[in-house]
């Protein structure tokens, strides 16, 4: 989820001051990396956001048109020579991007055959050299789509050619373009957050569309070169409601991401016909995963919950057992630890501090590292012996949400890439597979309901005490559901395992104190049935998270969430959606600041 800024313009602005401007209002996009490019000045480049940037960008760094990137990292670690822009062999081309390019490597052996050198290990600096191939013999429009005719993957794209310096080519498949239309003056981003200061007419570019700008002009073709025209629109939205894309808050924003974010997770890895996945990161320890007896997975908070349903994956469906730790507790019990021991870290920013350490520690005594992170290159990234990136993109809320989704998703690859090579059946994994490519649509539809809890919240907004309870698969989400509430909303709430109410917790329960049960169809639905009898015996109120179709549910529960049906093993990654959206409705109704919880910090990087 990189962020792009691009500008031509014939009135005299300084190209560079309003492009370093602009990366500003783009920095929630990312911050491994920053670059920027002039025709005039030519390139500078480094590791960190804006901030860094400027000191190096020197006082005569000028221009009159640009290109300008936040890099957040996929493919290449986050240092100077990964960062973009990027340019072909001559630096005449230079590029931004945001996005996978999906057949990089493919393409990077034909072009070293004709003779180009790579000077960096992004997927992107491909682009630039594909282009400086096809300029050859072409225009630098049409050398432009011929390479865009060539990439397999997602992009968002900025470009520009020395020999003609006023005019910039955007492109945009799977990753947002806006194009603003200013008095003289064009604008390429990722969002209308940088444009907004100097234009509100903008125009959003669709999949397989690619701009030419000039300072007086934009013209759109598709990828076939066939014209088209799209409606210019008109915003009205400050820089902070355009990095939101119109949402109130960033939370909001990114539990609506949870489609994309499970897409974006599997893209490239899922092979559904083989019921088999590629996880190009675990290929170096493919051999030792295979002599594996005993996994331990650890993390903190949200992630830790997240690591809990992936115990109950890997032992079902890879027969291996596995413990999951809290990383805060983990290196001071003396864990035993050997050679047939994975010790699995799961960190969306890949720098909280325990979880660093219980790597550490793991290390120490042997045991096989391996990372679940979000962030490419950070420290748990790097000091692990290999793993698997998530792809959720910067995560702005404190309240993690989509970095949950992502990880549950990474969870069930990681399962169908051991389990196929222990005693997981082809047929059981095409199962999952198909399954799993549905996820994305079925949670769209649970966000396009949303209306309905946003009445929920607001029904149970005065109760000051709620129980999360739930078995098997959702045991976990049931303690996720809690964390939430009491996060941003500052309320009293317990996750429970249903079983277990009766051994406590229900000495609580009265009309009063609301239970929210995950009661969705699958092993333990009749189960769990009786755990909602037990509550109603109490008078306390259940709000339930049931199947699409389920009947019977509603005679039991007071109100009722419906979900689509899905695979057992995958249905946390539906059923904490509703949850999430429950406790930012009921922060939100309760006027608190959800983005920025009190006392609670993105990244816990002190013990």
């Amino acid at each position: 989820m990189c962020g792009i800024f691009a500008y031509t313009g014939a009135k005299g602005k300084d190209a560079a001051d309003l492009l370093l401007k602009g990366l500003v209002a783009l920095e929630y996009r990312g911050y491994d990396s920053a670059g920027i490019y002039t025709p005039e000045s030519g390139s500078v480049k480094t590791p960190g956001a804006v901030k860094e940037l400027r000191k190096k960008v020197p006082k005569k760094f000028t221009g009159k048109s640009g290109i300008a990137h936040l890099r957040w990292a996929t493919h290449g670690e986050p240092t100077a020579k990964n960062a973009h822009p990027h340019s072909d062999c001559a630096g005449e081309i230079w590029l931004v991007h945001n996005g996978i390019i999906e057949n990089f490597k493919e393409l990077k052996k034909v072009l070293e055959k004709k003779g180009h050198t790579f000077v960096s290990d992004s997927d992107t600096e491909i682009l630039a050299h594909l282009i400086e191939e096809h300029l050859k013999k072409k225009s630098f429009e049409k050398a432009a789509l011929a390479a865009l005719n060539e990439v397999r993957g997602t992009y968002g794209i900025a470009m520009q050619y020395k020999g003609e310096p006023d005019k910039l080519i955007a492109a945009r498949m799977g990753s947002p373009i806006v194009l603003g239309l200013g008095q003289g003056e064009r604008f390429i981003a990722s969002d209308p957050s940088p444009i907004l200061p100097h234009t509100k007419s903008v125009v959003f570019l669709e999949d397989g569309d690619v701009a030419v700008l000039t300072p007086k002009s934009h013209k759109i073709v598709r990828l076939d070169s066939t014209r088209v025209k799209r409606k210019t629109s008109t915003i009205d939205w400050s820089t902070e409601e355009a990095q939101k894309s119109g949402f109130e808050h960033f939370m909001l924003k990114e539990i609506m991401e949870a489609p994309e974010v499970v897409e974006n997770t599997l893209r490239g890895r899922l092979i559904p016909k083989k019921g088999s996945v590629k996880l190009g990161g675990l290929e170096s320890v493919a051999k030792e995963l295979k002599k594996i007896e005993r996994i331990i997975i650890t993390a903190c908070g949200t992630a830790y919950y997240g690591g809990l349903v992936g115990e109950y994956m890997l032992e079902e469906f890879a027969g291996i057992p596995v413990e999951v730790e809290l990383a805060s507790e983990f290196r001071y019990r003396s864990p035993v630890l050997n050679q047939k021991t994975a010790l699995i870290a799961i960190s969306q920013s890949g720098e909280t501090a325990d979880t660093l350490e219980a790597i550490r520690e793991g290390k120490k005594k042997g045991a096989l590292t391996l990372g679940i992170v979000n962030a490419v290159g950070s420290t748990i990234a790097r000091e692990t012996d290999a793993g698997v990136y998530n792809h959720a993109g910067p995560e702005i809320s404190v309240a993690s949400t989509k970095a949950l989704v992502s990880q549950l998703t990474a969870l069930v690859l990681l399962t169908l890439f051991l389990g196929r090579q222990r005693k997981m059946s082809a047929a059981v994994g095409r199962k999952i597979a198909a399954e799993l490519k549905r996820i994305p649509q079925k949670a769209q539809r649970i966000l396009d309901a949303r209306g309905a809890i946003e009445k929920l919240a607001k029904k149970y907004s005065k109760n000051r005490d709620f129980l999360f309870i739930g078995r098997k698969y959702n045991y976990p989400i049931a303690f996720e559901g809690a964390i939430k509430l009491k996060e941003i909303s500052y309320i009293h709430a317990e996750g429970y395992g249903a079983g277990e109410m009766k051994h406590g917790p229900i000495a609580m329960i009265d009309e009063h104190f609301p239970t929210v049960a995950l009661a969705t169809k699958d092993s333990v639905y009749e189960k769990m049935l009786s755990n909602i009898q037990q509550l109603k015996a109490r008078k306390g109120p259940v709000i339930a998270i049931a199947t699409e179709g389920d009947t019977e549910i509603g005679k039991l529960a007071d109100d009722v969430i419906y979900v689509p049906k899905t695979l057992e093993l995958l249905s946390p990654i539906l059923n904490v959606i509703p949850l999430q959206l429950f406790a930012y409705y009921f922060a939100k109704e309760k006027g608190l600041n959800v983005d920025r919880p009190r006392n609670l910090a993105k990244s816990v990087t002190v013990e």
